[in-house]
């Protein structure tokens, strides 16, 4: 019998996608063939993951854990919102944000990490779930937040159940006292930020670069006008400042009454936003646009007993988005 290195285990691991616990097992179930490895997976259902990882995931979930002090959220993507009513699919992203709390938020590292129960990674239960589901499925990101005295308050939006939906918010509130008033403000903020969308915390936060972008717009906008220069800049900011007041949380009007600051109410609870975050599921992600009509013409056009085209029948219905 060949040994099995861990060299033998990786060129596997390269060639399939599979795991590598999976890879160790295939080549000792067959006495380190490597061919024959690459059939014991693809048998198995766990070699077909890799052919998967091209296809754009924009679905999935945002998941929220939490703890004393403490909580992460991660999102999770695959290809269709159908997975992400997949009960397996749903506690695999409870399981992420459970050890995303323990390890951090770095991706590689909760990757690295043993997933419960089944004495593999959450790399490896990963590819092992795309290879059962039959989508192609990647912890997209993760954020982790604490506070040595106050709340780490968590708000999920379009939640399917408890601490899993399609908009997660994280956000750290300094206090002396954790009490049911503090937990109620830090409910109240997280559906503030998810509705209001903020980018920065304060005014020193906002990016230099989105400033002073904005600050062009706002000027050209203003000489259209016709004024002297002396009243173009003070109308430039003037807008500046609305413009603060949509990007920087503190600034912006709280959504609860319609006129107070942020910054004014969590004075008056006597507590500090120390950070925050917000996880939108699929923000940033290139969607492929579909053009049904030709597929369905295309589909009419292949002749009965002709082989499907390439990559046919291989994904799943798509779902309407509810």
């Amino acid at each position: 019998m060949a040994e099995i290195t861990a060299a033998l285990v990786k060129d596997l691991r390269e060639k399939t996608g599979a795991g590598m616990m999976d890879c160790k097992k295939a080549l000792t179930e067959v006495a380190g063939d490597m061919e024959a490895a690459v059939d014991w997976l693809r048998k198995k259902g766990l070699a077909a993951a890799a052919k998967k990882s091209g296809r754009v995931a924009s679905e999935g979930l945002v998941g929220v854990a939490s703890a004393p002090g403490k909580a992460a959220m991660v999102e999770v993507n695959a290809e269709t919102d159908f997975v992400a009513r997949n009960p397996t699919f749903q506690a695999f992203v409870e399981d992420v944000a459970k050890i995303a709390l323990e390890v951090g938020d770095d991706v590689e590292k909760i990757k690295a990490a043993p997933f419960p129960g089944t004495g593999r990674t959450v790399a490896e239960e990963l590819t092992q779930l795309v290879a059962t589901v039959g989508e192609n499925m990647t912890i997209r990101r993760a954020r982790m937040l604490s506070v040595p005295k106050g709340v780490v308050a968590t708000y999920v939006h379009q939640a399917l159940k408890p601490g899993l939906g399609k908009i997660g918010v994280l956000a750290a509130i300094a206090g002396d006292d954790v009490n049911e008033a503090l937990n109620t403000l830090g409910r109240q903020l997280g559906m503030h930020i998810a509705a209001s969308r903020p980018d920065a915390l304060d005014v020193s936060g906002v990016s230099p670069e989105a400033l002073e972008r904005e600050k062009t717009v706002l000027t050209e906008q203003a000489k259209a006008s016709g004024r002297p220069d002396h009243v173009i800049a003070k109308m430039v900011e003037g807008r500046v400042q609305k413009f603060y007041e949509e990007v920087a949380l503190l600034e912006q009007i709280w959504v609860h009454d319609g006129k107070s600051r942020v910054k004014d109410v969590v004075k008056n609870a006597s507590c500090t936003i120390i950070d925050f975050d917000r996880f939108a599921l699929g923000e940033g992600i290139e969607k492929p646009k579909e053009d049904f009509a030709a597929e369905v013409a295309a589909t009419a056009a292949t002749p009965p007993n002709s082989p499907p085209p390439a990559g046919a029948g291989d994904q799943p219905p798509t779902h309407p988005a509810e």
